[in-house]
């Protein structure tokens, strides 16, 4: 027993009774945190029940090295994403049914049984839900097993705990009235189940808060059939069966809470690359005035055209957000401009807003597009603790300018400084796109070989895609050994992007061996994240908070307390203190904590 982790990395690596391969920092090892006044008072019985249960749970694990595959019986479960307001097998931007139909065929190649599997993901959906927009009380649910209730109750050993807060089984819960219904479907040797909702939608706090929230008979029927075995219910529900867990990669929070509630084996899988919303209707007819009236604003037309301009804004609700003024009103140059300038940096903050690209398929590694929208958005932040300057500010930089005082101005609604970030962010995205090009095959995949490509590029200076993209535009004398440095951590990136593990992580754990640890978070703030497919953990508290994370957090205090200055005058009072949890500390590494 040791007082610090130090204490005991010291024992750990002078220890004579372990051999060198069980020594490796990669090697599984098993630690408790123990409450000081348990040390004290000798209150060790709750660690005891844990040992003896990681135990239980380890030969099974072992089992798994040993038994055939065509022999492993697997449970997959889905559920609904939130919870029980969305449709029935849905999750955090995964497409669910389609990977699961990925999943199971390559389970089939490498000799899982896996019975008659349907020809399609559409088809697998048809089997089990019946509907794509089926919710859990939708009638239509395939109903793969009906549970008598005096076999329920002795399957489920704490059945009459759970009468307090339900009456009598089978109750109204997944249930016919004298059956209890387990969803899904098998597959040969895989069953595809649903999960039960929790029964209390209507009362999230006694979900969240309650001693006494108990699972429901149905609840508990489902995780009984598929195998798993008192009052801490997560235990009683998982049993000893080995539980790996999907979980997206930038969640790393609540992926602890499912590994610390339910054993869980998270494997990561990557979140779909954000892409700008982009303009449509008359957002992006108010986008072609706007240019119109930087080529014609020195002629008769200009007047003409911001008339226009305001009138359009004001029917895109516009003027909720950007001070307008009335229609018909003569107006400086000057005025005109800063009108158009607000209008014009409302709507690149519109089109600049990031929406995910669809739905993640379990280890399908994303298209040159995706790479491409994912690039674009690691690039845009300083990287203090690398030596790597942000893309825009190198961009800026050629221009003279800093590239946070053109954000300030185009925030302002300076023409000029909007119309320079919009070139700045086209350019980012141009000079990109032509280096993911050179990687990619006539698929528009981008190809596995990018290390080897990437020390072509770098070798001929000139011939650098990125170069030659920005020998094009305003930007042909940004500094190029920035460039360089930006762009070999962007192929780094890259070969992280590609080097998908989802599906071969799967089968290590379904082989009882064993799947490498990594961190989550954030992948556009933390590359350290990728590749996916690893047994995911939350953060390292002596790496928190980064350098950039202080560096972004200070930007945005700054433009706070600049706006404060602008409403309240020179004194800005000191008003509150907002922390920010786990969940966002972990995921964006410190830098709203900061704030």
């Amino acid at each position: 027993m040791y007082d610090d982790v130090k204490e005991y990395l010291n024992w750990y690596g002078t220890r004579r009774d372990a051999n060198a391969k069980l020594k490796d920092p990669n090697s599984p090892v098993i630690g408790l945190v123990l409450q000081r006044s348990h040390i004290v008072t000798g209150d060790d019985g709750h660690y005891v029940a844990v040992i003896m249960e990681l135990e239980a749970r380890g030969a099974k694990v072992s089992l798994a090295q040993y038994l055939a595959k065509e022999d492993k019986k697997i449970a997959i479960t889905v559920f609904s994403f939130p919870p029980d307001k969305g449709n029935v097998g849905t999750a955090a931007y995964l497409n669910v049914f389609v990977s699961i139909f990925s999943v199971l065929s390559d389970l089939k190649k490498d000799g899982y049984n896996v019975g008659d599997l349907p020809d399609t993901a559409e088809a697998l959906i048809e089997d089990i839900i019946h509907d794509k927009e089926a919710k859990f009380s939708s009638p239509n649910l395939n109903v793969a097993y009906r549970m008598t209730v005096r076999e329920y109750q002795s399957l489920t050993s704490y059945s009459a705990a759970l009468e307090e807060s339900w009456g009598k089984p089978p109750g109204n819960l997944n249930s016919d009235g004298e059956n209890l219904l387990v969803y899904g479907k098998h597959y040969g040797n895989v069953f595809i189940g649903v999960q039960p909702t929790f029964g209390y939608e209507g009362d999230p706090m006694r979900l969240l808060f309650s001693k006494s929230a108990s699972p429901h008979h149905g609840f508990a029927a489902y995780y009984s059939f598929v195998g798993m075995s008192d009052v801490c219910y997560p235990d009683s529900l998982i049993g000893n069966i080995p539980n790996i867990y999907y979980y997206a990669a930038n969640n790393p929070s609540e992926a602890t809470i499912a590994k610390r509630r339910s054993y869980a084996n998270t494997i990561s899988y990557l979140t779909p690359p954000a892409e700008n919303a982009g303009l449509y209707k008359g957002l992006k007819q108010l986008s072609e005035l706007i240019s119109s009236y930087q080529s014609l604003k020195d002629t008769g037309r200009g007047p003409q055209i911001v008339s226009t301009i305001i009138s359009t804004a004001k029917q895109c609700n516009l003027d909720k957000d950007v001070f307008l003024p009335a229609e018909g009103v003569d107006l400086l140059p000057s005025e005109r401009d800063l009108v158009v300038g607000k209008v014009y940096s409302k709507i690149m903050e519109i089109e600049s807003r990031l929406l995910p690209c669809g739905l993640h398929v379990i280890g399908e590694p994303p298209s040159a597009l995706e790479a491409v929208a994912t690039l674009v958005n690691i690039a845009a932040l300083d990287r203090p603790e690398d030596g790597i300057y942000s893309l825009p500010g190198i961009l800026a930089e050629t221009m003279g300018r800093d590239i946070e005082n053109v954000y300030r101005g185009s925030d302002k609604g300076i023409l000029a400084d909007v119309e320079l970030l919009r070139q700045i962010t086209d350019a980012s995205r141009g000079a990109i796109t032509a280096f993911v090009d050179r990687t990619t095959n006539r698929k528009g995949q981008v190809v596995n070989d990018v290390a080897d490509k990437l020390t072509s590029m770098l070798g001929f200076g000139i011939t650098e895609p990125w170069i030659q993209y920005l020998s094009k535009t305003k930007f042909l004398r940004a500094d190029r050994e920035k460039l360089r440095e930006m762009f070999q951590f962007l192929g780094e990136c890259l070969k992280l992007i590609v080097a998908n593990n989802e599906l071969g992580s799967l089968k290590l754990a379904l082989e009882g061996r064993y799947v490498e640890p990594g961190p989550g978070g954030d992948p556009i703030r933390n590359p350290k994240v990728l590749p996916t497919g690893k047994n995911i953990h939350a953060l390292d508290p002596q790496a928190i908070p980064t350098a950039a994370a202080m560096q972004s957090a200070k930007v945005v205090v700054d433009r706070l307390l600049e706006r404060q200055k602008v409403d309240n005058g020179e004194s800005i009072r000191r008003r509150w203190l907002l922390f920010y949890g786990g969940l966002i500390t972990s995921r964006l590494t410190g830098s709203r904590l900061l704030r």
